[in-house]
Formats: structure tokens, sequence, C-alpha cells
């Protein structure tokens, strides 16, 4: 093509259309081009222009301008348009007004390979975004960048983008990338990369832009049913607008009066919203995604809609369970299905429906009971035996009740009662037969279904020890297999219940049958006892009840005629018996004799001094007086943070903070004159004080608190003349911890024992409460009938021990309960519950005394984290326990029974924190001085030392700290949402000073408290040294691994129900892989939780074997088998101890959680936590029968490990109490190690678990 621009017009244009091109292969296009005029200015440009697939010219690709060529020049094209798509290379010639010359091109060439200078793009691939979301084309060529060359963005149309900035690749590639702006609106569009260098211009293949717009349902959700606290709805989410595919469908709701809004990700056709409150309007939306970032639409139109408050489904039918009794049933229930609505009551209605007796009268067998809506159990007493009984239970809102629901349950029978008779009265007797009176016996619970006459022979050698026991005969031996059977008693007869309508005689030895069994003629040898016994039979059950008519003696009259030898053999027996009984009685005489003359001596001395035993020395009351005239010294000490039980704030300098403490949801008491006066030693503290006066006190080597102690009243201050009579010292388990006289506990007489009514217990007067507490020692074997006389003659309800039964090696309180059922006296006591925790069990009772229909409800509270010496470290679990006793005594009971084995210390601490509460709450002051100070007036030496009266303090002061933190489950949605939500004006919130006040009461850890991990040749055992654990919570290695010290970086916690529960520690170092598996094999762990990331750049490496075995140090670790489950990796191994390979192997499950990534405090996804804690649990639950430990670790041992332990515990508490303490489980954690749970965002996120886990219901 040749352009002659002379005499032309600007712009005008002149083209060069090279045929259509379809190339299968990389390719390139060349041509030359020349540009000339006479006076050398240019005559104009020359474009270049490449149209695909027949659509716009666009811009040009290529292009040159004023300039003038020094002859032909060559230029490359390098076009990445490749079959089936199709281009064409258009040339243009722009003429130039005013200026003459030529342009031309010449020698278009075809080649089929690469330039040689212009570069060749890669293929560009198309790019899909979602509207108002950045889009990114990245340009890849071949070939060599100068800094000259050029390279942009062309749309379809031919707009061009901005230059953009290359990276070079490597030597012969380098790329680019480019945004385009323009994606606000749904569209697809077309552009294409292009380069101008030196040699030429490349282009690449147009690729699409595909701007999707995220979808949105056309219509609001379904509503398919309704419920008080649920709502079920289909999102409808097929019509939409917008571009799909849909790959997350969520439901956001709000109450339409809220500012709040939840979202939850539907994966089911039909969804269920749960735990919502009852007669609220929601507004309900739906919310969909597509691929991509920012692939989430706009909520869809709202379903609006209001819950109901209707009456509640029925209770499940299924979940009624009854254990029969003789007379009594216990029933239990769950709640509703559908509650619709908080439940508020249960009714339950009994009646007697049937009888096996026919005799029965059940007209008065019904009644009506009522329940609280966290109490689904009840004991019904006072019922008929053999008897159907018809429950019907129902469940109330504040509605009104739902549908009953009744089932049946049936009393076990029980034995005939048999009429009185006078003993050892027979109506006629002979050598060789005895008459007596029969009268019929009243059935109870089914008819009698037979009599039956036994005559026993009475043996000499057994007489004695069954004198006073009657035992019926369940075996039946007739006359003739009772000589060979050797046995002492055989039947004589057997009547049917029509043989014995009324009262009628029978003669014992008349020779004759009764129903099969020969009634033999009675020996006048021999002596005998008569007993009459009936039988009912009724559902395979046998009762027998028997009376024992009479005796009868053998006959002297013929003795001496019929048997002479055993006359004369029996004189020499009882001769020389009575020679053997005075002798025996003259050694007594001498031995007593020798006692009393000690007595007379040893009462002079006991005016002079008391005596010292176990417990201590027994204090006079001369040294009495001169402690209380001692003066006080007010001397003011300097006020310090340090050292108050070890409490200081992580964060810095220690600020005091405002004291409260937090209304208990307990019953509340009428104001009463004082039990005890305040001041006269010093004034009550006001509860805001109470900081900086145990501050000033524990200065100076806590001399304060020492002299305050030291003005106490110790040893006996009143008269206790009844505990040491000599009938009652063995009553008495330490000599000088026995009972006042004026407060002592008085039982009331047995017939014929006039000091049956002392026990070691006395009254103690609570906060406006006289006679609250009973304070007593812990029984011993000869003191639990007593104790539980006391139980039944006081009506307690709660028992409080604080002790454990053996401690150091010594007994300190004897089981004085039964593993089953137990008859104590004349008190029948039966375990229904044991509900075991981490540092108490609770065990439940019932309680029913001879001769009385009344069937009690007993609780003891056993505090089993008591140290065997000194006091607990932290008042923490103490408190919880002290908390639960007060929720859970029925305000109308008796005294709370209280004691550890003395009844003195652990006792009177006991009783001095829960009176101190009570004050601190009601009047906002403590005064623990004169509240001991009263308590030992009642009772010697309650709170007995120094130690425990410091440790009250510190137990008032941790309480009126942190408060009542507990919610229960039912409320904890709301409150919840209270405590997170900011104040705007403080930007704080609930919460957030919880967890300061946490950080304040965390206590310090001192050097000394972990030297055993200070130690030099422990140093390389450690990651950090700053946070290091407690001596007194190391687990010890027992294994033994060569020279290695028995020291690994590990703390036991214990976890809500179960002490030392989790081993926290941290991924272990290479040097410490064998201590770690040493760690898993000696303390019997059954699971390993790993939270952290390998990082070699750590040290964070690989410590377990993969698909085969191998040795750290003495312990072979096997690989079984791995899964992988979402955000968790699950492994199983095989361990065992090589050194000891008698002790067999275990099985050990690993859960590696991948789900939390090392830059983020917390884990993104709460329910994939929660289903690491759910495997665990089931591991537990099916593998090791809860038994075995859980070792626990992430990077340093610390926040990752205290949340995951606190998420557990968090769970088991919802399950076992109903409640949620997340500030409790927390303090607990950081007693034993204070960077558990680390970080506000974890504290939340304890709280933010909970709740999904309450979803999950």
């Amino acid at each position: 093509m040749m352009v002659n621009s002379s005499g032309r017009a600007s712009g005008q244009k002149a083209h060069l259309l090279l045929p259509t091109l379809k190339e299968n292969d990389t390719h390139c296009i060349d041509f030359h081009y020349y540009l000339s005029s006479r006076d050398r200015s240019s005559p104009g440009s020359l474009n270049v222009y490449v149209k695909v697939n027949g659509g716009p010219q666009g811009n040009p690709i290529w292009n040159v301008s004023g300039i003038v060529t020094e002859g032909w020049v060559k230029a490359e094209l390098a076009i990445s348009t490749f079959w089936p798509h199709f281009y064409q290379v258009i040339f243009e010639s722009v003429s130039l007004k005013g200026h003459p010359g030529y342009i031309a091109v010449d020698e278009v060439r075809v080649l089929a390979h690469p330039c040689r200078k212009a570069p060749h793009f890669l293929r560009l691939q198309n790019v899909e975004v979602n509207v108002g979301q950045n889009a990114t084309f990245q340009c890849i060529a071949g070939g060599k960048w100068s800094q000259h060359d050029k390279l942009w963005l062309q749309q379809w149309n031919g707009r061009d983008t901005a230059l953009m900035v290359t990276r070079v690749v490597n030597h012969r590639r380098f790329s680019a990338t480019v945004s385009v702006a323009d994606t606000s609106q749904r569209s697809i569009s077309k552009y294409r990369c292009v380069i101008r260098s030196d040699g030429g211009s490349g282009v690449s293949n147009y690729a699409e832009l595909i701007v999707k717009e995220p979808p949105t349902p056309i219509a609001p959700p379904e509503l398919l049913a309704v419920g008080a606290t649920y709502l079920w709805i289909k999102p409808n989410a097929n019509s939409i607008i917008g571009d799909g595919p849909i790959i997350l469908k969520e439901v956001e709701y709000r109450t339409t009066t809220g500012n709040w809004a939840e979202t939850h990700i539907v994966d089911s056709p039909n969804y269920k919203l749960w735990h919502l409150d009852p007669d609220v309007e929601y507004e309900i939306r739906v919310l969909l995604t597509r691929p991509g970032e920012g692939g989430t639409g706009p909520p869809g139109p709202p379903l609006t809609t209001r819950t109901k408050c209707a009456v509640p489904g029925p209770v499940p039918l299924e979940s009624i369970q009854g254990g029969p009794f003789e007379e009594k049933i216990y029933v239990q229930w769950k709640p509703p299905n559908e509650t619709n609505g908080i439940i508020t009551l249960y009714e339950i209605t009994y009646k007697a429906v049937g009888s096996l007796d026919p005799s029965a009268d059940l007209s008065s067998q019904r009644g009506k009971i009522f329940k609280l809506r966290n109490e689904t159990h009840h004991l019904f007493v006072g019922l008929y035996p053999g008897t159907t009984y018809s429950f019907t239970i129902k469940a109330s809102t504040v509605k009104g009740f739902g549908p009953p629901i009744t089932t049946r349950i049936a009393t076990k029978i029980s034995a005939p009662s048999m009429p009185e008779y006078d003993m050892d009265s027979p109506l006629n007797e002979t050598d060789t037969t005895i008459t007596v009176m029969l009268k019929p016996a009243q059935s109870r619970g089914a008819p009698v279904s037979v009599y039956q006459l036994v005559v026993k022979e009475e043996r000499l050698q057994k007489a004695r020890r069954a004198a006073d026991i009657i035992e019926c005969f369940s075996v039946p031996v007739s006359y003739k297999n009772a000589s060979s059977l050797d046995s002492p008693h055989y039947f004589a007869a057997e009547l049917k219940p029509i043989n014995l309508p009324v009262t009628q005689p029978f003669t014992v030895g008349d020779n004759k049958t009764y129903n099969g069994y020969w009634n033999a003629p009675l020996s006048p040898l021999k002596s005998y006892s008569i007993y009459f016994q009936a039988l009912s039979k009724a559902n395979g059950e046998t009762k027998i009840n028997c009376v024992r008519l009479a005796t009868k003696g053998a006959s002297t009259q013929n003795s001496n005629a019929v048997e002479p030898e055993k006359q004369a053999d029996n004189t020499v027996k009882m001769a020389g018996v009575i020679a053997g009984l005075l002798m025996f009685v003259i050694i007594l005489l001498g031995a007593m004799l020798t006692i009393k003359r000690r007595k007379l001596a040893k009462k002079q001395k006991e005016t002079q001094s008391s005596t010292q035993r176990e417990m201590g020395p027994v204090a006079t009351s001369d040294k009495n007086t001169t402690k209380l005239s001692a003066v006080h010294n007010e001397e003011a000490f300097s006020s310090s943070c340090q050292d108050v039980n070890g409490f200081s704030n992580s964060h810095g300098e220690m600020t005091q903070p405002t004291l409260t403490i937090q209304t208990h949801p307990y019953r509340s008491c009428e104001p009463v004159e004082m039990s005890y006066p305040r001041g006269q030693f010093q004034p009550a503290i006001r509860v805001a004080d109470l900081l900086q006066h145990i501050t000033q006190m524990k200065r100076g080597q806590g001399y304060g608190f020492k002299e305050e102690y030291e003005a106490l009243p110790e040893g006996q201050t009143a008269s206790w003349d009844t505990a040491k009579e000599d009938e009652n010292r063995n009553k008495n388990r330490y000599g000088n911890i026995i009972s006042y006289d004026h407060s002592r506990v008085r039982l009331q007489l047995l017939d014929g024992d006039p000091h049956s009514d002392y026990i070691n217990a006395n009254y103690i007067d609570g906060y406006h409460r006289p006679r609250h507490y009973i304070a007593t020692q812990g029984p011993m074997q000869e003191t639990v009938k007593d104790f539980w006389r006391m139980i039944w003659q006081e009506n307690s309800a709660s028992v409080v021990m604080v002790t454990n039964l053996v401690e150091v090696g010594r007994v300190k309180c004897v089981r004085y309960w039964p593993d089953d059922t137990e008859v104590y006296g004349d008190i029948k006591v039966t375990l229904i519950e044991t509900e075991p925790l981490a540092e108490y069990v609770i065990r439940t009772f019932t309680v029913q005394k001879k001769g009385y229909h009344e069937i009690r409800e007993i609780r003891q509270f056993h505090f089993t984290s008591w140290p065997d010496h000194g006091v607990p470290c932290y008042a923490t679990g103490l408190l919880g326990f002290v908390r639960q006793v007060k929720f859970l005594n029925p305000p109308e009971a008796g005294p709370i029974v209280v004691h550890c084995s003395a009844g003195a210390g652990r006792t009177g601490c006991f009783i001095a924190i829960d009176i101190m509460l009570d004050m601190a709450e009601n009047e906002g002051v403590v005064d623990i001085f004169n509240c001991v100070r009263e308590l030992r007036s009642q009772r010697v030496n309650l709170v007995q030392t120094e130690e425990q009266y410091v440790f009250v303090h510190d137990a008032i002061l941790e309480a009126c700290l942190c408060g009542n933190t507990a919610i229960p489950v039912c409320e904890f949605r709301s409150i919840y949402y209270n405590i997170s939500r900011l104040d705007p004006q403080t930007n704080s919130s609930q919460i957030k000073d919880e967890f300061q006040t946490l950080n304040i009461v965390t206590p310090r850890v001192r050097p000394e408290d972990c030297s055993i991990g200070l130690l030099p040749r422990n140093h390389d055992k450690n990651r950090c040294m700053d946070v290091l654990p407690l001596d007194r919570c190391l687990p010890f290695l027992i294994s033994v691994d060569g020279e290695s010290s028995n020291y690994i970086n590990a703390a036991l916690m214990d976890s809500h129900k179960q002490p030392a529960a989790f081993i926290v520690t941290q991924h272990p170092l290479p040097n410490t892989v064998p201590d770690f598996w040493r760690l898993v094999f000696d303390y019997n762990c059954s699971s390993i939780v790993m939270l952290n990331e390998m990082d070699a750049a750590q040290l964070c490496m690989q410590y377990w074997p993969e698909k085969t075995s191998c040795c750290y140090g003495p312990i072979q670790v096997e690989f079984v088998s791995a899964d992988i489950d979402d955000d968790i990796i699950n492994r199983i191994f095989r361990i065992c101890n090589m050194a000891r390979p008698q002790d067999g192997y275990r099985i050990v499950q690993h859960l590696q959680y991948i789900g939390w990534p090392a830059y983020r405090d917390t884990p993104p996804s709460k329910r994939s936590l929660l289903k690491v804690v759910r495997r665990l649990e089931k591991w537990q639950e099916q593998y090791d029968g809860r038994d075995g430990r859980t070792v626990v670790h992430c990077l340093n041992g610390g926040g990752r490990s205290g949340t995951f332990c606190a998420i557990c515990s968090v769970c088991e508490m919802i399950q076992q109490q109903n409640i949620i303490d997340v500030f409790h489980i927390v303090k607990t954690l950081r007693n034993n190690k204070s960077n558990m749970v680390e970080s506000l965002e974890q504290y939340k996120f304890v709280y933010e678990v909970a709740l999904e886990y309450l979803s999950s219901f």
C-alpha cells in the first residue's frame, strides 16, 4: 500500500485489509513501513488494528506518527488469537494537511514462529466477580521486558485503560495486573492485553469480564409452624433476583422492636429457629450467597410473625420413670418437647386404681402436688403396698396447663402385719405338746397366701446370739428332713387362710399332718421356740413376717432315768463354769478398786490444768480473761495490695476496686434482733473497705491478724459436765472438743438408757436465724445411730461434710451412709443419687423412721478438696460449695448439720463464711472477729487456727470482689446480650469489667511457687520462663528415662466434674518429646488435644509417628489409624512402656485442630471447636468410661489451652447443673495457671461458645 498525502485534507484515511486469519498455533506477522516527505515533516500517521470475530475495530494496537523514516523499517505483530476465533489485520494511513509526502506498507508476512522482538501473550483468562468487587486481569507475556515498553488493557469497544506496572518473572517472562473499576452493575464485557515495544506490538485474546449480581430471594420465607420458643420456616430460595449458583443460605432474624440481629446457616430445606422468647414479634429474612467475594446478596423480603405463648405440650411419656418401693414411689420425668414458653410449674395428681389386696381401703389414696420448673422428680410417700397408682403429670406456662399424660406404677407388696401376742403364754403344755393361740394376720398389699407353724430347737451354743433377733424362715424343712440337714427348725404345719378365719387354738406336737407337714410330738429333753409366720405372694414377690408365740423348756422329771451319763456330764461342766465365773469376779473387783484410786488422784489435778489431746491444748478461763482485756493496737498500716491472698493485676499496678456483693436469688429473711453483738473488740468493716483492711492486717508478717486471733476466747468457756460423764466419754472423738451444756443438742431418751440423750453436737445461731446450724464431730462407729437420730429429730435436710474419711493415714470420720440401703437403729437410709463434682460430691438420701409413714429427703454436701494440712490455697471452690448448700437447702427445713472431724476448725470456717456472706449482702458490712467470738461461745474452738481465721477473711474478700456470676441456662441468652452491650458513654461493657475483675483476682505467682521449673537443669525444658507451672500442680513423671529429670512443663487442671481432668502443657520441644509421651503414659491420658499449628521456626515439630511405630525414650508409640473431618485430624495411637511391658498398652486419641490460625486470638468457627469437645466427650464415654485424663496443648500452654478447658467445663456445667458460670470456671483454672484464657476476646469467646452449645439442643 502506497499513499500520497500531497493535497490531502487532514484526517483522510486509506485502509489495507488483510485476509481473515485462523491460526492454530503461535505465530507472528511482520511488515515493512515507510514515511517520507520533501521538507522532512511527517506526512501523517500509520495505524494497525486487529479486529476479532468480525467485531468492532477498536483502538489501534500499533501506530507511528510525527516522524519520517530513513528508508523502510521492519515491525512485528505478535497476535495471540487462535482457532476457532478469527481475526483481521487492518492497516490505516491518515493524512496530515500541508505535509506532502508518502506513507507505505509492504512485505506483510505471516510467520509460523514467534516474533523475535515483539512479546507474545499467554492466554488471557476470563474473570468473574460480584457487583461492586474489584476485577483484576493478569497479563502474562513471553519475551524480554524493557522499561520503554508500554502495556495496557483494551476493551472490546476500543477504550483503553491506564498503563500498567509490570513485574519481571524471569529473563523470558513478565506479567502485569490491572484492575477494572466499573463493576457496579451486572454485565459481561471483553478485554485484551496490548503491549507496544521497540520491535512492534503484542496483543492477547479477548477475555470476558463477567459481573454477577448476588442473589436475593423474591419471596419472603414461608412459615411452616409456630411455637412459643421456636419457628419452623422454609427459606423459599428457588426464585431469586440475581445470579447463582447458591452456595450458602442463611436466615437472619431480629425482634421488630430490638436493634440486634442473629444469622444462622441453613443446611436443610426447612429450618427451625430455636430458643426464641415467647409472645414476641420477629422479623425473618433470608440471605443467599453465590461464589466469590461479596457474593452475599441483600436480605430478601421479611416474614413478620409472632411466637406463641400457649400452654405447653405434654410431658414425654417415655421419659417418666418410676422407682417403686413398698410404701413409696420415686417418679421423675423430663420437660415437654414443646414448652411453648417458660415452664413455671408441674402438677402431678395420683390416685390408687387397684390393689392386689381386696381388703385394702383405697378411698384416701389420692392427692395432688406441685413442683417448680427445675424440679422434675418427686418422692411419693404414705402409699399402700401392692397397689397400682395412676400418675397424671401436666406442665404449665403463664398461659395455663398443657395436656396431661398418665402412667401407672405399682408399689411392691409388703409382708403381712402380724397381730400382737403375749410372749411365752401358751394355753396348755405337756411333755410333748404345747397349745398356742393363732390369730389371722393383716394383709399388706397382697392377700395372705399361707400360714406356717415353725418349731425351732434352741441349742445352747446359739441361744445367746439369737436371743433378741427374730428371723423368719423362708426355706421349708419338714420334720423328717431336719435331722438329715442338721436344721434346728422344721415346719410343723401349713394352714390355708380359709382354715384360720378367726382366732383359734392350735396344738403343736399333736402327731397330725397339715398340708403335707407332720406335726411330730416334741421331745421332752429339748427346748423349743414356736414361731407363727404368714406369707404373701404376688407378681413374683414373696414377703414373710413372723412372730414367736411361745417357748418350751426341757423337762427334768425323768432326765436321770433317761440320760444319766449326760446328766453327770452336765453337772461336771456346770461346776467348771461356776468356778471360772468366781475367779473372774475376784479379778474384776481388784481392777475396779485400782481404777477408782487413780481417778481420785486425777480429779485433784483437773482443777489445775486440762488434758492435752490430739486436737491441741485446752485453754483455761484465766487465759481467756487475759486475752480479752488486751488493748487493740490501732496503729495505721500503709496500704498495699500485693499480699492479699496473692491477688494482683497482671496488666500493671493494681487499682483498688469498689467492692460489692451481689444479691443471691435465694430466700429473703425478715429482720430480727442480731444474734450476736458487734464492736466489742473492733467495729464491723464496710465491704468497700475490706480489701484495704485485710492488706493492713497482713502487713508486718501478718501481726495484725495474729494479735486479733489471740484475742479470741480459746478453749473451754462454759460448762460441759454432761459430755464429761463416764457414760458419754466414748461418744467423743477428742477429749477437748466436746459439747457445752447450754447449747448441746439433746436427743430424745431411749427406753432404759438415761444417757442416750447425749451427742457431741451444739446448736449454732446463723445470721438472724437462731439455731440455724448444728456443729458436730464426724460420726464414730459408736455414734452413727445417734447421728441419724439427730438428723430425724431436728428435721434437717442438709448435711455438710468438710473432711475426708481418712487423711494422712488417720481415720477422721467413719462412713455413716450406705451404698444402697442400710438401717441405723430405727432409721432406714437409702441412697438414691450421687452427683460427683471436681471439688465436692452431692449425695441424696431418703430417710424413714420405724413406725412412721413419713419419708424425708436428705442431701449430703461432701467437700472433698480441703487439703490434709492447712487450708485451701484459694477459696474459689469453697465459695461455690457454700452457695450450692444455701441454694438447695429447703427454707422450711431444720438446722444445717455441719461436721468435719472434731467439729471445730473447718466446721467453724464454713459457718463463719456463710454468716458473713449473708451479713455483707444485707448490711454492706462484715464483722468476722465478733462472729467467730460468738461462734466460740456456742461450741469450743470454732475456727481453730490463725491460718483458718485469715482464710475466712480471704474467702469473704474473694466473694465480695467477684460476686455471684452464675447464670441460669434459661436466662443466659438475654443476660449475655445485656452484659456484652457497650455503654456509649464509657465505651465499656459489663463483660469487659468482669474480665478486668478477673485479672485483679488472678493470683500473683512468686518465684518460690515455681521453684522446680526454675532449677538450672530444667531451663531447657521450658519454652518461656515468664509463665512456669506451679510446684503444687506439677505432674511429676514416673517412668524412668536414663538420667532425665522427672520435670515437665505441665500443670494439672480440674474440669467442672472431675479433679485433675486436664493436663495443660506446651507443644513439646525437640528435647522434651520423650517426656511428653512419658506424661501421656504415666497419667493414663486417653486423649491429646493439639490447638496450635506446626512451625519449624518456633521448634513446633511433629512429635508422633506417621503410619509406623517409633520409640520416644522408653515409650513406644504405634500409629493405628487417622481420618480428617473439616478442621479436625483424628489419629489413634497405641502406646506402651518398653521398660515395663507387663503394664500393657493403652489406646490414645490425638485430636489436631487445624481451624485456629496462628494470627487469631480465637478460632473463626465456634461450631468446629465444639465438634472437638464433642469428639473428646464421646471418646471418653465409649473408650475409657471418663476415667482417662486429657492432655491439652498449644504453643506455650496458655490462652488457647485455657479457652478449650473452660469451654469443656462450661458444657459439663450446663449438662449437670443447668447453670453457666464462666467467671468461676476461668478463675478456677487461673488458680493453677495464671495465663489461662489470656485475652478479653478469648473470655468473650467462651460465652459465645456457650450460647452456640445451647442453640445445638
